[in-house]
């Protein structure tokens, strides 16, 4: 990567900005629509589900988080607070099941950085469901010229980029939303370059999901700031101690991304954005998906396994590789898990994750028959969403399966409406009541036609 050039005028960030404010939204085709309220969609019923894990009951517990007086819901809650509680709160149960989309490009989450802020801006600023799915698209297409700018590397050091890179999408959907100026945007930009952070050591614990909901707030904190005369460093991105070259260090980033023209066709049409059919980390999906077919297509009976070999990419195993998880959220980072889940009970739905599931004397049996390494670097399966998954029964018939680039419910492989509805209502009917939730599915659904956000989120009060 050439890195920054030193002969560029404009600060990057300024740069940014002008593209983010002079975004016209009649760029977005029927197909960005549809593709947006997908998104948003499945983020809404994730967080509900989200709502009940401890992460966010902590959060409800703890003095000065969400007390305050404000119009923004709490989601499944009766609490309303301020915006910027609200988005904390909302943000963090939105990735307590790590249930959410992803994006291969962003190398994590694409929506959770956005949807939880934006919600909470159209009950503090009035905005309409069309308001919001623009300023979604525009939140994503920056989160994708950031990942652009700064990956591999960026992933690889062990920052966790929906929310280091999440925070200026979060940025980008806020200014967007509110109209901002450019330079309210840029000194917005610089602001959450200082507020950005999330290591991936912390995969697995509760600390994950915080991830997501502190910089949702720390995103539409920032751009609170700018807007009132708060001042920052504009070459925050470029400069020798900035973003760029702290986060990632000299020659391995590329500025251009991050000041280049909107993608044609914008990246919210990316076959490659994928929502999530199993409540666990996406680098285990490809495997789960291996040993799902195997179980039914072969009529595997769990019993008679007598070993387990799974092969997956380096990248997805380095924080998929616990063998023997002891907590929920360690189920969530083990492909072992994952795969003996899949064998054992040809389904791995929300039950698979809650207290306990991971002990079961079934799986742990299963556990200790598995192993798993990285793919070879020569062969079929080499790709980094590739996997392998092979089982050896009793009476030593070895059967095999292999998954070649899937991630996730992609394009090549996409949920119907009739599985998303039921993945809402699986995540939703754990706090809202049926009726209501199939409300708000059929509202989110129709979400561009919404002038009246306020009754659409009211469904999503307990």
């Amino acid at each position: 990567m050439d890195g920054f050039s030193t002969e560029q005028t404009t600060a990057i960030l300024e740069s940014l900005a002008a593209q983010v404010t002079g975004f016209d939204a009649a760029r977005i085709t029927a197909n960005g629509i549809h593709m947006a309220k997908w998104g948003i969609a499945d983020t809404i019923g994730v967080a509900l589900a989200g709502v009940p894990e401890a992460c966010t009951q902590i959060l409800l517990k703890t003095p000065g988080v969400g007390d305050g007086p404000g119009a923004c819901l709490v989601f499944g809650t009766g609490r309303r607070t301020s915006a910027l509680d609200a988005t904390f709160i909302n943000g963090t149960a939105s990735h307590a099941l790590d249930f959410d989309d992803f994006s291969n490009i962003l190398g994590g989450h694409q929506s959770v950085p956005l949807v939880a802020p934006l919600f909470a801006l159209a009950e503090d600023r009035r905005l309409t469901g069309r308001q919001v799915i623009d300023a979604y698209v525009v939140g994503l297409e920056v989160e994708h010229r950031f990942a652009r700018a700064v990956h591999p590397h960026h992933y690889d050091k062990g920052w966790h980029p929906t929310a280091t890179l999440g925070i200026f999408g979060t940025v980008a959907a806020a200014a967007h939303a509110l109209g901002s100026d450019a330079k309210s945007t840029a000194t917005a930009f610089a602001i959450a370059a200082s507020l950005a952070s999330g290591i991936k050591a912390n995969f697995g614990t509760m600390t994950k999901p915080l991830h997501v909901g502190q910089s949702a707030r720390c995103g539409l904190l920032a751009l609170y700031l700018a807007e009132r005369g708060f001042d920052a460093n504009l070459q925050a991105m470029e400069h020798h101690q900035g973003f760029l070259n702290v986060f990632n260090g000299a020659g391995t980033f590329d500025t251009a991304p991050l000041t280049g023209e909107w993608t044609d066709p914008l990246d919210i049409e990316l076959p490659s954005l994928g929502l999530k059919q199993f409540a666990c980390c996406g680098s285990t999906h490809h495997a789960i998906f291996g040993a799902l077919s195997l179980a039914a297509e072969e009529d595997i009976d769990p019993k008679q396994i007598r070993k387990i070999d799974i092969g997956t990419h380096a990248r997805r195993l380095r924080h998929t590789n616990t063998p023997f998880p002891k907590s929920v959220l360690q189920a969530k980072f083990s492909v072992q898990y994952a795969v003996a889940r899949a064998l054992n009970d040809r389904a791995v739905g929300l039950d698979a994750f809650s207290e306990g599931a991971y002990d079961a004397p079934e799986i742990t049996r299963l556990l200790d028959l598995t192993t798993a390494a990285p793919l070879p670097e020569s062969g079929p399966v080499t790709g980094i969403w590739d996997a392998e998954v092979a089982v050896t029964l009793a009476d030593g018939r070895r059967f095999s399966r292999q998954v070649m680039n899937m991630v996730g419910r992609d394009a090549a492989n996409p949920m119907s409406r009739d599985e998303l509805k039921a993945k809402f209502m699986d995540c939703a009917c754990r706090i809202l009541d049926a009726a209501p939730a199939g409300r708000a599915f059929e509202g989110l659904m129709d979400l561009e036609n919404q002038d009246d956000m306020a009754a659409l989120i009211g469904l999503l009060a307990a």
